[in-house]
């Protein structure tokens, strides 16, 4: 079967040079792009229902930018001055930066690893001694908080966002080549959308173990996954993958 037409779990590039947008002029492949899922803020009663002061603690833990527009939405809704005391720590350098929406950026406030790996943070935070909380969303993994126990960190999680499915509009006819998932919830929102769903012919692509991990629960075929020794990028991937797809069909048809 030819790779025609592309499913990107993901929201549409605002950006014209994105590599999905190359793979389409240069294979000449219809790309299509829906997130699967969305993500919505708790309410001030639900948040405080899971019986957390933010006050109580002097550090914040962040996993991603949304985790941090919703923290600090979550602070204003409540009234909660944040203290200049308050110390935070960052998956990354781009969320360590992307704090700078809200707070003052000093290097003695806001930390990160230079490898952007959450285990990385761990040397770090046992620099200092803190009361921690996790920033997270309902869906997680608790490998990360059980993570940090291991090492003989006290880390409190606080969901503040959850994540719901985004369902595909109903006319919208489900005719793809390949399917393109970056999450555990992308997965099961596809499964929610299509209860009867066959896999066929059609390709599947993930990034990341936590997504390939669930695609194989669900009693799907994976037929690309990256990082792999190849590969980096999932848009190189699928370059390969389509490439030598179109060499293939095109050999048949010469046959």
């Amino acid at each position: 079967m030819k790779i025609k037409k592309i499913l990107i779990s993901q929201p549409k590039p605002q950006n014209e040079r994105s590599p999905y947008y190359t793979i389409a002029v240069k294979h000449k492949v219809k790309v299509d792009f829906h997130q699967f899922i969305r993500l919505e803020p708790l309410s001030t009663k639900e948040f405080r229902a899971q019986h957390v002061n933010i006050l109580d603690y002097t550090a914040i833990i962040f996993n991603s930018k949304h985790g941090v527009d919703y923290f600090f939405a979550l602070c204003a809704e409540m009234k909660v001055n944040l203290p200049e005391s308050m110390h935070y720590y960052c998956v990354s350098e781009a969320v360590g930066l992307y704090l700078q929406k809200y707070v003052e950026f000093r290097r003695r406030k806001v930390f990160y690893p230079s490898t952007n790996k959450l285990p990385d943070l761990v040397p770090l935070m046992k620099k200092k001694e803190e009361k921690y909380m996790m920033v997270l969303s309902d869906v997680h993994a608790d490998k990360h908080i059980n993570m940090f126990k291991e090492q003989g960190i006290d880390v409190q999680p606080a969901i503040v966002y959850r994540t719901v499915s985004n369902p595909l509009d109903p006319k919208v006819k489900f005719d793809y080549d390949m399917v393109v998932l970056f999450t555990p919830s992308g997965v099961h929102s596809l499964l929610k959308n299509f209860p009867n769903f066959k896999q066929g012919d059609l390709v599947i692509a993930c990034l990341g173990n936590e997504a390939a991990e669930a695609i194989e629960k669900a009693g799907l075929r994976l037929d690309i996954q990256v990082p792999n020794k190849q590969y980096t990028t999932i848009t190189a991937a699928i370059d390969a993958y389509i490439t030598e797809n179109h060499k293939k069909e095109k050999s048949k048809k010469n046959d």
